[in-house]
């Protein structure tokens, strides 16, 4: 077998033990919550409203036994487990439906911002930190500094709140939520097809400018929240990395021979940079795809975060909670798969090493 192909499959194996292993340890902390209490949210609906103790404890225990909710921990557990292979990730009381379903149906939104998150970080966070590096004490530099240090200080939530204060509700310019309430109605009318779930793209597939650029305002917020923070903790990472290159022989060589200074930077240095700075941007785009989960509920994002405030809402359900988890884990180690390929394919050194491995 090829080392590559090592590589891939080691990496992919890395999912399903991850998943178990932090699925055992949730489940374990869901079991410390008494049965009785978990089985109070599948009591049905449609209870006699008059019921004796002896009869509502008959009705808890039918509950009780038909979820395994007082089996040993690896009964309970192969239980839950089963559902993650039949579609449904098990039944949410709290939700009312089945949890696959309800996060699928919410994932449109919650990709889409983290998507136009990572777009914005990336380029910037390279771009800034490269040029920083490069003019090192410079007036550019000193600007970089500050605002590196004011973005790395302030916490997503906080920088949330602030924002909500200045531009929605002082000014009005950039309402939470997903588009506004006209656009809402008319979408509900039926004309307007949803293709993907993300409302940008399907703006634009259905010719709607004007609700294009209306989704965008309603995302810049939100994007600038979750950017900025991880913005900061790259451009140092690169602006670091470049500072270690600059007095190196195949930067003074060019720089001997006459060679334009931008074209050293961004021919030269700027690759050999990329190692660390997108081991950075793997880690910035993992903490990207949790704080998308409080910058939703900040900003009033109907995202995948509406299943676990469901499930932390009062008894803790363990079927969303589980699932919620799952999901996260799931589309981070995905991301990290990715990134984790994208370092060895643009990175000459990092391919040797993958391939002697």
């Amino acid at each position: 077998m090829p080392p590559f192909l090592q590589f891939l499959i080691r990496r992919f194996l890395v999912i399903p033990v991850s998943l178990v292993i932090i699925t055992m340890m949730l489940y374990g902390g869901v079991m410390l919550t008494p049965p009785e209490a978990r089985a109070s949210l599948y009591m049905p609906d449609n209870m006699p409203p008059r019921l004796t103790d002896e009869q509502y404890k008959k009705i808890e225990e039918r509950i009780i036994r038909q979820y395994h909710l007082r089996d040993p921990f690896p009964v309970q557990y192969l239980f839950w487990a089963k559902s993650l292979f039949d579609g449904t990730w098990g039944y949410s009381p709290a939700l009312n439906e089945n949890v696959l379903p309800s996060l699928l149906r919410r994932t449109p939104a919650t990709l889409e911002l983290a998507l136009y998150s990572l777009l914005l970080l990336i380029p910037f966070g390279l771009i800034s930190g490269v040029s920083a590096g490069w003019k090192r004490s410079g007036f550019f530099d000193r600007v970089f500094r500050l605002l590196a240090f004011l973005s790395t200080s302030t916490p997503p939530f906080i920088l949330a709140i602030v924002l909500l204060s200045l531009f929605y509700i002082n000014r009005g310019w950039f309402a939470p939520g997903r588009i506004d309430l006209t656009y809402v109605l008319e979408i509900a009318d039926g004309n307007f097809m949803p293709y993907t779930g993300m409302m940008t793209l399907d703006a634009f597939l259905n010719g709607r400018m004007d609700i294009l650029e209306n989704a965008f305002r309603h995302l810049a917020m939100p994007v600038f929240t979750l950017s900025i923070y991880h913005w900061a903790t790259l451009a140092r990472v690169t602006r670091v990395s470049v500072l270690g290159e600059e007095q190196k022989e195949y930067v003074t060589a060019p720089r001997a021979r006459g060679i334009v200074e931008r074209k050293v930077v961004w021919k030269h240095v700027f690759r050999n940079t990329l190692t660390p700075s997108l081991t950075s941007m793997t880690l910035s785009a993992t903490s990207i795809i949790t704080g998308v989960f409080v910058a939703e509920i900040i900003y009033d994002i109907n995202g995948v975060s509406g299943v676990i405030v469901a499930a932390m809402s009062g008894v803790a359900d363990a079927a969303a909670a589980l699932g919620f988890s799952v999901y996260s884990v799931v589309m981070i180690l995905l991301l990290m798969f990715l990134l984790d390929v994208m370092q060895a394919v643009l990175d000459p050194r990092v391919r040797e090493g993958v391939l002697k491995t």
